[in-house]
């Protein structure tokens, strides 16, 4: 579990980022941080594996204080997805992936092996391992991207929009990749996106920022759908517009059982989707 504690973030220019930011991200569920451009949700996600250090509050894994960890230690016990990958260009694919399991001490050998492991998880031919990043494509780079950040088996997934520098079709395909191995695999992940789709098709909680780390909105996908908490909360979500002015419709609504599935209707009463656990599937 990962808990916020009045966390305030200002730089030295004065910039307040954070403000007064609380939350608990619960184990094993995947908490997305949605937000525009500016609002704070990737200072916020840095500042678990201390790559940013607040400026004041409390931030603290399982109960224990970040801040009284080594820097470098928890790093290597994190995983961490970035928008472009940020693979290293003059490395092996495998070897990409065998860096942080060989920095800890793995033998190379066996880190390899692992990694030829990961690549059959994420969904990559092993032949590719022997090629280098320039050769893969954008979602190809990014499934390595993901296969690097679980090498050391973390607890924590942090994902930095990891998606947004690829196609939408590619982008599709690498949420429902995430969705498989989040259902596998059961991590802690972090997720920052502008994008209040994907926030929807990925996650157990959604966090919804104003400006300065400030929250709008939190809840399931569901409940913010159904229950906007104010205007700029629909305006965000679409709420306010033809294309998304949706409500959950219970089954009992249509004389069915209860405890049926709930699917999303439009202004004028069209099915626009259905609500799994996870939230809404089109």
């Amino acid at each position: 579990m990962i808990e916020f504690r009045s966390v305030t973030k200002k730089f030295p220019d004065g910039t307040v980022a954070v403000d007064d930011f609380s939350l608990t991200m619960p184990s094993h569920e995947t908490t997305v941080l949605v937000g525009s451009s500016g609002c704070g949700k990737t200072t916020i996600l840095r500042m678990i594996n201390r790559m940013v250090e607040p400026t004041s509050g409390q931030i603290l894994i399982d109960d224990v204080d970040v801040s009284g960890q080594d820097k470098v230690g928890l790093r290597r016990s994190i995983g961490y997805v970035l928008q472009a990958a940020g693979l290293l260009p003059h490395r092996r694919v495998v070897d990409n992936v065998a860096t942080v399991p060989m920095l800890n001490g793995t033998p190379k050998k066996d880190a390899r092996e692992a990694a030829l492991g990961l690549l059959d998880k994420v969904g990559l031919d092993r032949s590719l391992g022997a090629r280098y990043p320039r050769q893969l494509s954008g979602g190809q780079q990014q499934r390595v991207g993901v296969a690097r950040a679980l090498a050391s088996d973390p607890n924590i997934l942090l994902m930095d929009e990891p998606f947004g520098a690829v196609d939408p079709i590619v982008r599709a395909d690498l949420q429902a990749e995430l969705t498989r191995l989040q259902k596998e695999l059961g991590k802690t992940i972090v997720f920052v996106t502008h994008d209040i789709d994907e926030a929807f098709a990925l996650a157990d909680q959604v966090v919804i920022f104003r400006k300065g780390g400030r929250i709008a909105q939190q809840g399931t996908p569901a409940e913010i759908l159904a229950n906007p908490a104010d205007e700029f909360v629909e305006t965000f979500i679409g709420a306010d517009r033809g294309r998304r002015r949706l409500r959950v419709r219970d089954s009992t609504e249509d004389g069915g059982p209860a405890g049926g599935p709930q699917v999303l209707v439009d202004g004028d009463g069209r099915v626009a989707g259905v609500l799994d656990e996870r939230g809404p599937t089109r």
